[in-house]
């Protein structure tokens, strides 16, 4: 304060306390809103902004006050050898006498806090009681008449002249500035967060925490207040010392304030080598008090009070640390022994580091990161405050009504500026730190749910977006291909959940559905029970994709359900994707009725359909569940009826056992290398069937693919075609550069695999003789499933296109990674669902790749056009 004024000290000591006292506001706020554990500032932090902030700070923050303990510990030291040193009884040499001194002091105050709170309690009040003699005994000595050898010294007693002299600054020296002085004084503002570091010891944490917390910044703030304003009005800037510079008031050549009181300390200011007085003797306090040793006992208890309250902060606070599990190797220090938990290892483990640090007896280097540490709290002490209110969460109900949130962000960026204000270097290092621990959790993703603000605010960000895409009309340019999947339970069909995820993830929504059919009393136990399994598995699997079921009396209702209801807004699925259904030939009828129903269905709502076959099947399951329809290809055994069976115990019916069992690997978790990627465009239905393939060819694993066109033409005219094509693809910018007309589409196949064809039919025909429609009606009833003779005929030139696309397909494309075709469709009504199914088994059958048979809506997908 010599250097500087009262006013700036009154102004600096106004600025620490308005930033404690929001701090403060923050915290009170934080600690009233629910039960308050132990882990004081850390289980604050992270029960408000979640595990990766609050982790970070965490461990940051019971370092610091680890260090911290070494660092008062030293400031005790220091003033014990300094008393050794006026009495010539240096134990060893000045440094070394810190570290034994320190060493002896913190091993005594580890017996204290291992003895209980209690102790820790009945110490913490002696100090204070040792704090407040000493601050008493140095008010009653500045009302005390001074002495000769004091007034030599700069004490003159209460005086108006003296106090106004020191109201205004004088820099001293280069580094003589306002935020140097703050510097030096603001980490003595940075314990209030003691008692909130023992809120695992508090009887009601709620009251204690706010109480203990306010008062304390005022008490405090009320007796730096009152030391500047008392010390600032007795002693003069400079003194020599000497009992000879006294000389009669009014005396010729004596300049200063001094002169008017009898004392000449002229000459050793003007060469700025006065020993004493208030800008050079830091033991002007020890000077002016009745009895000078009280001092030294108040600077004794000081310390020893904030190395205790360090000592014990630090083992709580990494005790929770270590029980949330948020980092690796540090579980081993969470075990509490005793009736109140105590973390004895953790207790061992600061001492262990403040004797490291007390042994290094040179503390300013590592002095200002701890300051840095403790600030970062508090801006996020603040941050947590102001977070939580913006957020607007129900959850948000503190008792304590006496905080801003607006004055919590002011907290939050004035903590932040004043770490730059003090070290700017020291606030990069605790910025560095916080980030990298941050991302180690971002990146580990711990499994706990405590209801932060950053989930509140996530929902409020998702909310306003979604009602916000609302309000805006579609473009084509924004098309994307979001996807309702027909995956049952998502574990059951990997590979289409594998297949639709890849082209998805990051780009659009992906959204699995589950029919479960039968009674809704007794499914919807079933239904809320295996959800968050299947999220856990999707999860698990890293697919980005929501999950969602619904129970209907029949598979079809339920999917019309799914295709009405699925989404929010602009966020609702436009592509039906499902598994191509393999037992279409041995299921029951209604069965096969519903399976082509619903792909009526989804073109109805103006859905595109994306259909997938593998060789090998899609479901993997051995187990049939009772909400597995068998329309999705669910029996795969011969002895597998289509009512399905119950679910066996430790399947799909239990979360834990789906969310842990052994993942699949299917053909799209894969490496593809050098192979391709063949799509058939036969009809233009808006550019789904060339957009999807597209999408996939971006992913990494199919990157080094190479895609390749095939469309129909006629012979005579290929190059024509085929520049046609090449140009359209080139506007439509997708990079698909080899295109194949295939002349020969409409040949007719070989007499063998029309034969096949007709082998597959047989079973499903009327076999009616060209009967009159009226009649062919009549023998149909009850069997719409049945083929007319009239109806084979009609549809004889599509049914041999399938054949013979087929004969291409395995002619061009045996050895491609995948091969996307346009689905066929068959008319509603004009077609029977089993000649539809064999137009598909018939396209799609003996292809090892995977065939991807795509529909769109006739919706334009793609554009050349720029608005």
């Amino acid at each position: 304060m010599g250097e500087g004024c009262d006013a700036l000290t009154w102004l600096i000591i106004l600025m620490s306390v308005t930033v404690t006292t929001i701090t403060g506001l923050s915290i009170s706020a934080i600690s009233t809103n629910g039960k308050v554990k132990s882990g004081g500032t850390y289980f604050l932090i992270s029960r408000s902004l979640g595990p990766e902030l609050g982790g970070s700070i965490g461990l940051i923050f019971a370092f610091a006050n680890a260090v911290a303990v070494a660092m008062h510990t030293v400031g005790f030291a220091e003033t014990v050898r300094d008393l050794l040193q006026e009495h010539n009884s240096l134990i060893v040499d000045p440094t070394n006498d810190i570290r034994i001194i320190g060493v002896v002091t913190v091993t005594v105050l580890l017996g204290i806090s291992l003895a209980g709170m209690e102790w820790e309690a009945k110490a913490q009040i002696l100090f204070f009681l040792v704090i407040l003699v000493s601050f008493i005994n140095y008010l009653v000595g500045t009302v005390i008449p001074a002495t000769a050898e004091k007034q030599a010294k700069g004490f003159f007693s209460y005086r108006a002249e003296i106090f106004a002299q020191n109201f205004v600054p004088n820099w001293r020296g280069p580094e003589g500035s306002f935020f140097g002085l703050f510097s030096i004084f603001f980490p003595s503002a940075t314990g209030i967060l003691a008692g909130a570091n023992i809120s695992g010891d508090l009887k009601d944490p709620a009251v204690a925490i706010p109480k203990g917390t306010l008062m304390a910044i005022f008490w405090t703030t009320m007796s730096y207040l009152v030391l500047s304003a008392t010390i600032g009005a007795c002693v003069v800037r400079d003194a020599s010392g000497s009992l000879n510079d006294s000389v009669a008031v009014g005396s010729p050549g004596c300049e200063g304030l001094a002169c008017g009181f009898g004392w000449n300390f002229t000459a050793c200011a003007q060469r700025q080598s006065c020993r004493y007085g208030l800008s050079n003797y830091y033991q002007s306090m020890s000077m002016v008090s009745g009895f000078g040793p009280l001092i030294t006992a108040g600077i004794f208890g000081a310390t020893l009070s904030s190395a205790l309250a360090c000592l014990v902060s630090a083992p709580k606070v990494f005790q929770c640390l270590c029980r949330d599990q948020l980092y690796p190797l540090i579980g081993f220090f969470g075990k509490g022994y005793g009736r109140n938990s105590e973390p004895i290892r953790g207790y061992m483990l600061t001492y262990v580091i403040a004797v490291g640090f007390i042994l290094i007896a040179e503390l300013n280097a590592i002095a200002p990161i701890i300051s840095n540490f403790f600030l970062c709290s508090y801006a996020l002490i603040n941050f947590s405050c102001f977070h939580a209110s913006i957020t607007n969460s129900p959850g948000w109900r503190p008792s304590f009504r006496y905080y801003s949130k607006w004055a919590a962000l002011f907290g939050a960026a004035v903590s932040v500026v004043i770490m730059f204000l003090l070290t700017w270097w020291a606030a990069l290092i605790a910025f560095g730190i916080v980030i990298f621990l941050l991302g180690y959790v971002l990146y580990k993703k711990p499994d706990v749910n405590w209801g932060s603000s950053m989930q509140a605010s996530s929902y409020n960000m998702a909310l306003n977006y979604s009602v916000g895409l609302s309000e805006v009309e579609e473009h084509i340019k924004n098309y994307r291909p979001q996807c309702l999947v027909l995956t049952g339970p998502p574990n059951f069909r990997p590979a289409l959940v594998d297949f639709v995820g890849t082209f998805t993830k990051n780009l659009s929504l992906m959204l699995c559905g589950n029919v479960l059919i039968g009674p809704q009393k007794q499914k919807m136990p079933e239904s809320r029970l295996t959800a968050d399994g299947h999220i856990k598995w999707l999860m698990k699997r890293k697919i980005k994709a929501f999950y969602t079921d619904v129970v209907a009396e029949d598979l079809r209702s339920g999917v019309q359900m799914l295709i009405q209801a699925a989404g929010l807004g602009k966020m609702r699925p436009n592509i039906l994707a499902l598994g191509y259904k393999r037992n279409w030939r041995t299921v029951s009828p209604q069965s096969l009725e519903d399976y082509v129903g619903i792909l009526h269905d989804a073109f109805d709502f103006k859905y595109g359909v994306c259909l997938m076959r593998m060789k090998e099947g899609l479901n993997v399951s051995r187990v049939m569940q009772a909400h597995v329809n068998p329309t999705f290809e669910a029996a795969e055994h011969p002895e597998e009826n289509g009512t399905g069976s119950r679910a066996a115990p430790g399947t799909a019916a239990d979360p834990a056992a789906l969310a842990g069992e052994q993942q699949t690997s299917t053909i799209f978790q894969s490496e593809q290398g050098k192979k391709t990627i063949d799509i058939y465009w036969l009809f233009d239905d808006g550019g789904l069937t060339l957009l999807i393939p597209y999408l996939l060819g971006r992913k990494k694993r199919w990157a080094k693919c190479k895609i390749r066109v095939f469309v129909g033409g006629q012979i005579n005219r290929m190059d024509e075609e085929r520049k046609a094509i090449v140009s359209l693809l080139s506007k439509f910018r997708l990079g698909f550069h080899e295109v194949h007309i295939l002349p020969d589409i409409n040949q007719k196949p070989r007499p063998e695999h029309i034969r096949r064809f007709e082998d597959l039919i047989a079973p499903f025909r009327l076999n009616d003789g060209f009967k009159d429609e009226a009649t062919v009606n009549e023998m149909r009833q009850g069997c719409p499933w049945k083929i007319s003779d009239e109806e084979v005929n009609k549809n004889r030139a599509k049914s041999l296109r399938q054949v013979r696309l087929n004969e291409i397909l395995l002619d061009y494309s045996r050895d491609a990674a995948l091969i996307a075709i346009t689905l066929p469709i068959g008319r509603k009504g004009r077609c029977p669902s089993s000649l539809y199914m064999a137009w598909l088994e018939t396209l799609s059958q003996d292809l090892r790749p995977p065939v991807i048979l795509t529909r769109g809506n006739q919706e334009n997908v793609l554009t050349f056009y720029c608005q």
